[in-house]
């Protein structure tokens, strides 16, 4: 079994906002989980590659980094637990919106790019978080699954305020 990501980045809609932590099982949370961070990899990865403004690439390598971290405690977590996410409406929304996301970023340049990016991360680390307090952390009914949930929450409001002084800062120079 394979488990791979927490934080998203690519969505053109939110999907977590029909969610309920009565609508999802732990098996749902793991993919929705490990979906949200490959989301956020992806993009960052191509943060990383196309931006040319230092903070941006430093950014996306920290959504890289701090993702794959996440997903690799999200993976040891699901083979301890034998937990094989199950794929579910928010994950597959979550994909679509990432790979429509990574289109968009790619048809950018320059500044444009760089906006579009932070902008975009700012509003998707918002939803994960929404969704962790409303969905994911109620929802989740295994005490160690929870537990990573929470422990990984500071992350993403941490990631949602160096987006917000990253995001300031680009708006500040165009």
């Amino acid at each position: 079994m394979k488990v791979s990501a927490i934080v998203v980045a690519g969505l053109i809609s939110f999907p977590f906002a029909g969610v309920s932590a009565q609508g999802v099982n732990d098996a749902q949370i793991a993919s929705i989980v490990v979906t949200a961070n490959q989301v956020d990899i992806d993009a960052g990865k191509l943060g990383i590659s196309r931006s040319t403004n230092a903070q941006v690439k430093a950014f996306a390598q920290l959504m890289v980094t701090d993702h794959t971290g996440v997903n690799k405690s999200a993976t040891d977590l699901a083979g301890k637990l034998k937990v094989t996410p199950q794929d579910n409406p928010t994950s597959q929304s979550l994909k679509s919106g990432g790979d429509k996301n990574i289109a968009h970023l790619k048809t950018l340049k320059g500044t444009a790019f760089d906006k579009a990016y932070v902008d975009h991360e700012v509003a998707y680390h918002q939803q994960v978080i929404d969704a962790l307090d409303n969905t994911l952390i109620p929802g989740a009914t295994n005490a160690e699954l929870k537990a990573l949930l929470i422990k990984v929450r500071p992350a993403f409001v941490a990631h949602l305020e160096h987006a917000k002084h990253l995001q300031s800062s680009l708006a500040k120079e165009s």
